[in-house]
This record gives C-alpha cells, sequence and structure tokens, in this order.
C-alpha cells in the first residue's frame, strides 16, 4: 500500500526539499492549491460561488513551531474574513481550520490554539460564516473536542471533523449528533497505527456507512466529505431515510477533485461545498492528496515522467 508511505514521506524534510525542487511541482500542486494569496484565490471564490457552489476555505500550513507563527496563522485567516466581508460572500464561505496551525503542539498548546482561534470564530460570525475544526492524527483529538465544545457555548454553529478509520469514532459521532451541531464526515488521511484505526479500505467504507447513518438520523447538520460515487449514493438513501430535505445536510469535496460532480451535485438541488486551500506551506497538504487516492499519484507521476 503506498498510501502509508506517502504520508510517511509527508514528514521527511528531505521528501519536502526533493519535491518542491521538482519543475512539474507546481503546476501539479496548482490542480490542488490554486493560490498561495488572498489575491490569488478572489478569482476562484467568485468562479465557483458563480456556478452555485459553496467553500470552506483552508489557509495551509500546520508545521507551526513558534507562538509568532501560530499569532501569523491567526491574522492570514482574518485577512480572508475581512476580504470576504468587503465581496459579501460571508454566507456562501466558511473556513476550516487546523489548530496545530494555531498553536496546539506548542508548550500551552491547547489554550494557545483557544486563544488563536476564536477572534476568527468571532470574526467570521460576523459576516454571516462560520468555522469547521478539521481534525488531523487521533492524540490531538481530544484538545481539538474540548475547544469545540468551548467554542460552541458561544458560537453554536462551530463545526468539526470527525474520522471514520478511528476506531473511536463511532462514540464521537453519537455525542456530536445533536441539535445544532455541525459534522463532517472523512473516511482520515493521516498515517495511524493498527491499535487505534482500521487499515483496510473495507472496513474504512463500512465504518464510514455506519457512522453516517448515525449522523443523519441525529438531529445534527451531517456533512458528507466523500469523492466515493458509492458513499454518495449512499449518503442520499440515508438522507431520504431519515427524511431530511436537501438543505439539511451537504457534500463536500476538494477542489480539484471531480469537479464535474460539484456542479452535478449542485445542479440536482443538493449544497454541495468545496474544500478550497492555498497559501505557500502547501507540502504536507499536498502529500495527504496524493496518499488518499491512487489516481492523484498517478496524475503527478505522469505529469512528472512527461516534463522530465
Amino acid at each position: 500500500m503506498l498510501g502509508p508511505v506517502i504520508l510517511a514521506a509527508s514528514r521527511s524534510d528531505r521528501m519536502r526539499r526533493l519535491i518542491s525542487a521538482a519543475p512539474v511541482t507546481k503546476q501539479v500542486v496548482d490542480r490542488f492549491i490554486p493560490g498561495e494569496s488572498v489575491d490569488d484565490i478572489v478569482p476562484i471564490i467568485d468562479q465557483l460561488t458563480g456556478r452555485g457552489l459553496e467553500l470552506t476555505m483552508d489557509v495551509v500550513g500546520e508545521d507551526i513551531t513558534t507562538p509568532e507563527q501560530a499569532t501569523a496563522a491567526r491574522d492570514a485567516y482574518l485577512a480572508l474574513i475581512d476580504r470576504l466581508r468587503e465581496l459579501g460572500l460571508g454566507e456562501r464561505v466558511e473556513m476550516s481550520v487546523k489548530l496545530s496551525m494555531f498553536g496546539q503542539a506548542l508548550d500551552g498548546g491547547h489554550e494557545l490554539a483557544l486563544a488563536n482561534v476564536r477572534p476568527v470564530v468571532e470574526a467570521a460570525a460576523a459576516i454571516g460564516t462560520t468555522v469547521t475544526l478539521d481534525a488531523e492524527d487521533h492524540t490531538t483529538l481530544d484538545s481539538m473536542f474540548a475547544i469545540h465544545e468551548e467554542l460552541r457555548k458561544d458560537f453554536p454553529q462551530t463545526g468539526c471533523v470527525i474520522q471514520a478509520y478511528l476506531f473511536r469514532t463511532e462514540a464521537d459521532a453519537r455525542r456530536l449528533a445533536a441539535a445544532g451541531s455541525r459534522v463532517r464526515l472523512v473516511k482520515g488521511a493521516y498515517k495511524e497505527p493498527a491499535e487505534v484505526a482500521y487499515q483496510q479500505k473495507h472496513e474504512i467504507d463500512k465504518a464510514y456507512v455506519r457512522i453516517l447513518g448515525t449522523l443523519m438520523e441525529g438531529e445534527g447538520y451531517p456533512m458528507v466529505g466523500s469523492h466515493d460515487p458509492r458513499l454518495i449514493s449512499i449518503a442520499q438513501e440515508l438522507a431520504r431515510r431519515a427524511g431530511r430535505k436537501p438543505d439539511e445536510y451537504e457534500f463536500q469535496m476538494l477542489y480539484g477533485i471531480r469537479g464535474d460532480e460539484h456542479l452535478r451535485l449542485a445542479a440536482e438541488g443538493h449544497r454541495m461545498r468545496v474544500y478550497t486551500a492555498y497559501g505557500t506551506d502547501w507540502y504536507g497538504y499536498f502529500m495527504r492528496r496524493l496518499a488518499e487516492k491512487p489516481a492523484n499519484l498517478r496524475f503527478f507521476l505522469r505529469s512528472m515522467l512527461s516534463k522530465g
């Protein structure tokens, strides 16, 4: 299985230097990360919202080593929110944040991440949108869920992400499937040990369906994070059985993957949100996209060979 190898490479400084230096890398990265600055990304936001899509924006960069970097990450999101306010797009565009980017892994990181993310959540609420806390590796989740719970006291629309491959997630889903909650379900994209996570695709898929059923039957707002046609069909059937209307759940897919499907779902009346990342520290995000799906890796390798 290449996925675990690629995920290990995502933590390698040597591989980062090698891949970053490859002449073809930037044009391939642009498929998934269409800009480095707010100015770069505004035309993309205009284009996608103009096609009836909604977005969740991720300023990439997780390898924070100083409090100053965490503050800069906070400020990058505040600049994005300010631009969305100017464009009048608050209701169509939300934010996704990784708490590691806000200093979660530093000394006193839980309190630091909460202090940095709260102004972002406040600013998002002021323009009519919200923030979803992305899940990372399993060692960070208790802190993430505690911050999520704290933020929801003042901003109940704050969302969070759960990952189907973790054994704990079925219990987390039952707890989170409450009125007013917003929960994105994904398969999972970090290298996790067999002690805490399913390792086989069929096991992960079965867990995904079980967990999605819990969310659809609950009182919260499920966000279906998948590109898998079979899981998308199952999600529609589970929503129908639960009596959910099209505006009572949504689909989410990554920018650069299955763009035609984004438009098809939106045209059918579904809420379709595109997870769109931008920024200069793209390496970790890019490597996880390669690890998630063999087709992404094949695309990258073909591009490198054709340009070599």
